[in-house]
């Protein structure tokens, strides 16, 4: 079984190079935060601060909300296609929808679609199961609405780390509570936290040992935040971790994710059941690229770009 191409494969070499740039700018750029505090409370503190020094926001957002929930909204200039519900990453406990405000607005104008991005709750204020709550909300107005206020109610869902899990946590509770699977075309899954037992590559068993953006002790904070008290088995619950759900009559997915990434495991995992429960599913493996690889501009990440447009090409049409 071979994860990716040829084509992939030459361009490792330039990768590579590119990650190890990268990974220096972001060291110097969480460097000039300080030194991070020891405690939970001023270590979450202290991490959203620093992230949200790197948000880059744009004028297009509306800031609005659906159902409650704070929302930024991207229409496109023509007749909307579809309506993509979009979660952000930053495993439950940071971050904010402003973190891809370029790219889902690069997604509206792209493919004519609504962006709708979910500011959800956030732990450990706000811990299991808030934020799938929050999503939930919005994506039951969009579909009970969205023909109503944008002149179409077919929804894809997507996001990457936390916001991959929120988007295939949604997708299987549209399945079980709502029994309108049929009305979403599909789901974009970014190395998502699929397995909040902590999975081998989260705990450092990778398969690529090159620089990533989290570390076995960032995971396990993450863990403690969003589900404290739990076990491993515990949250292992199909409830909880869509890797060990019911994978069963889901829409099509797009699962991507890169070798360096701590977070391989949980993709490889989801992927492989979601295919065995036949549905329908592209795997995009990105060889030495770490989490959050598009931000690593190189060969490997131009050839996902494409893969994922054409994904949503495909499933628009």
């Amino acid at each position: 079984m071979r994860l990716w191409t040829d084509e992939i494969e030459a361009m490792r070499p330039e990768a590579r190079a590119v990650v190890a740039a990268g990974m220096e700018v972001v060291a110097a750029v969480f460097a000039g935060q300080g030194e991070p505090p020891t405690d939970l409370d001023g270590l979450v503190a202290f991490q959203r601060a620093a992230f949200a020094s790197t948000y880059a926001s744009v004028p297009e957002a509306v800031v609005t909300e659906f159902a409650g929930v704070p929302c930024r909204l991207f229409e496109p200039d023509a007749p909307a296609r579809g309506i993509y519900v979009h979660f952000h990453g930053g495993g439950m406990v940071i971050g904010a929808p402003e973190m891809n405000d370029g790219a889902n607005l690069a997604l509206a104008r792209q493919h004519d679609v609504v962006v709708v991005s979910v500011k959800y709750r956030l732990a450990p204020e706000h811990p299991y199961p808030a934020g799938p709550d929050d999503g939930m909300a919005v994506v039951t107005w969009l579909l009970e609405h969205g023909a109503e206020r944008f002149g179409t109610d077919r929804i894809i869902l997507g996001g990457e780390s936390a916001g991959g899990y929120m988007a295939a946590a949604v997708l299987l509770r549209i399945r079980d509570e709502l029994d309108a699977i049929d009305r979403v075309l599909g789901a974009n899954l970014v190395f998502g936290v699929m397995d909040w037992g902590h999975s081998p590559s989260q705990r450092g068993l990778r398969a690529a040992d090159g620089p990533d953006m989290l570390t076995p002790e960032g995971m396990a904070m993450f863990g403690d935040c969003y589900l404290p008290g739990r076990s491993a088995d515990e949250r292992r619950d199909g409830a909880i971790s869509p890797a060990f759900a019911d994978l069963h009559g889901l829409a099509p997915a797009l699962v991507s994710v890169g070798t360096a990434d701590h977070l391989l495991d949980d993709s490889l995992l989801f992927a492989s059941r979601f295919a065995a429960a036949e549905n329908e599913l592209e795997l995009f493996v990105a060889p030495d690229m770490p989490h959050g690889f598009q931000a690593f501009p190189c060969g490997i990440t131009s050839a996902w770009e494409r893969t994922m447009n054409d994904w949503f090409a495909h499933r628009l049409a």
